[in-house]
């Protein structure tokens, strides 16, 4: 019996050790190396986010070139994508062979997901305030802005629980570019906030149509006079703007509720008149807008190079284009009092590595991002807004709103009345609260706005079982039913996962040996009788 419970003994420690050895997947914790190792050569991938735009990648490389003469034993190699949603794929597909990206352009959403590798996202709260290598640190080759300098609402944004896994790099928001021109020949002046109850009214006046067919307003046969961009937003703002619920930081999933259901009454009932459509169904509201088809187009600010009869960039024929005056304004809300619109754009994130020294460039070269050389020439690109109150006050930048209207590239009024929008806002923008699955969450907000557009264009009903029936269809689609979100919610709720294979191993390993020890002293107590 002893020599069989000493077997059973060994076999128990030998899966802790398995256990011990198979979760550390992420490897260690950072530590900060008491200095950096500058005589080692050291290569640190980067993966970003750009589009089209070619200013932004030669800013991009400007950057790198820039750090790498500041420090020549690191070398710095950029990966672009199109989308942050295929960097996103990309990051969680490599977390499991362990070959994420050193630094990598992502949203706090994306890190809450990453996180669930242990160790996976560098925790960056002891490298900010470090004397040396922090943020301001003594050891620097750049002028790095201090904790202070940052915008403290874009820095909160990083936070997940309570750390922060990220730095901002640029932010935005979502304003709504409106024809001014059409809104006044409409018999209607412009407030000073929007309210919903203003542009659905403008909007179903716009339907209006000549004996022709044409519309009065514009003499064409198209005409949406309400186009949104995203719709995730458009319901988030909208039930923030209520007080209403949507989720919490707990993982609760609290959208499917009244307050939604009234939301996308109303949409379905604008949608049935024309009035209303959306990105995904009709197309780029700067198209429509630009073509005399729309008058109220919400995108984010930094689409603003986009926006309006004299923007620099634009996908239609120039002789389609329609000349009218451009209004720059915050999105609709229900409460002009508390107005209330979220704060979007990238942040930056560092993986951790088993050197540290790696590890160390690579925050040095993501803290090298909020320099003002590369905060200004990025934000001056479209309408973002530098994340950094150093460079915001900077002569340079100041120059550069001052200079609004006085050119129609670098200077396009529409571009900076865009980012002035978001600087006189900040304290008005919230984020939702982030959790692995919050993205899922957000998904399931705009995909239910899709559907009842849809919908009432294919002359369906929309009625409170139609969308009774929407709100279950959504929880199986992105898994916030009791399958959990993305695997890792349970009834609305976090869980911690499944288990890793060496955890169930020992789990296995550990009922077996309770078993053997019950067959074993059943068949002593049976001998003993005998």
């Amino acid at each position: 019996m002893k020599k069989f419970l000493t077997v059973i003994l060994s076999m128990i420690m030998m899966a802790g050790l398995l256990t011990g050895c198979h979760g550390s997947k992420g490897g260690n914790s950072f530590e900060i190396p008491e200095s950096f190792d500058e005589s080692k050569n050291i290569e640190i991938t980067f993966w970003a986010k750009n589009d089209t735009n070619k200013t932004q990648t030669a800013i991009y490389n400007k950057a790198i070139e820039d750090f790498q003469k500041l420090y020549p034993n690191i070398t710095v190699n950029m990966r672009l994508y199109t989308d942050y949603g295929k960097i996103y794929n990309d990051v969680i597909t490599n977390i499991s062979t362990n070959t994420t990206p050193n630094v990598c352009i992502t949203y706090p959403d994306h890190i809450a997901t990453y996180l669930t590798g242990s160790n996976t996202v560098v925790p960056l709260d002891d490298l900010f305030t470090d004397e040396r290598y922090g943020l301001g640190g003594s050891e620097l080759k750049f002028d790095s802005p201090s904790v202070d300098e940052i915008v403290p609402e874009f820095l909160n944004e990083c936070m997940i629980g309570d750390k922060h896994y990220a730095i901002p790099y640029m932010r935005s928001t979502e304003a709504c570019y409106v024809n001014k021109t059409y809104v006044e020949a409409l018999g209607y002046e412009l407030p000073e906030t929007l309210t919903w109850d203003f542009v659905w009214e403008v909007s179903e006046k716009a339907m209006e149509k000549n004996a022709d067919g044409t519309f009065k307003i514009n003499g064409q046969q198209v005409m949406i006079p309400f186009i949104y961009k995203s719709t995730d937003n458009m319901m988030i703002q909208s039930l923030w703007q209520k007080g209403a619920e949507y989720s919490d930081a707990d993982g609760n999933i609290l959208l499917f509720n009244d307050d939604t259901k009234e939301i996308l009454n109303t949409v379905a009932e604008h949608t049935k008149t024309g009035a209303f459509s959306t990105f995904k169904i009709s197309g780029y509201p700067a198209n429509f807008l630009n073509a005399g088809q729309c008058i109220f187009a919400v995108d984010s600010t930094a689409g603003a190079t986009w926006m309006g009869s004299k923007a620099p960039l634009v996908d239609i024929a120039k002789d389609k284009i329609v000349d009218f005056e451009t209004e720059v304004m915050t999105i609709p809300q229900y409460d002009v009092a508390n107005p209330k619109m979220i704060s979007q754009g990238p942040s930056i994130c560092v993986f951790n590595k088993a050197n540290s020294q790696e590890v160390l460039a690579s925050w040095l070269f993501a803290q090298y991002l909020l320099t003002n050389d590369v905060q200004i020439a990025y934000s001056e690109t479209e309408g973002y807004v530098p994340v950094t109150k150093k460079a915001q006050e900077t002569p340079e930048y100041q120059d550069y709103l001052a200079k609004e209207g006085t050119d129609n590239v670098e200077h396009y009024d529409v571009k900076i009345k865009a980012a002035k929008l978001l600087m006189a806002n900040t304290e008005n923008t919230f984020v939702t609260p982030v959790f692995n699955g919050s993205t899922s969450v957000r998904d399931a907000a705009g995909q239910m706005i899709e559907n009842v557009t849809k919908s009432v264009r294919r002359k369906k009903t929309v009625d409170d079982k139609f969308i009774d029936d929407l709100y279950e269809e959504m929880k199986s689609l992105y898994h916030l039913d009791q399958g959990g979100v993305s695997g890792n919610m349970t009834g609305g709720k976090k869980d911690l996962g499944k288990l890793p294979a060496a955890s169930v191993a020992l789990i296995v390993v550990i009922i077996f040996a309770w078993v053997m020890i019950g067959v074993v002293a059943l068949k002593d107590k049976m001998k003993a009788r005998q």
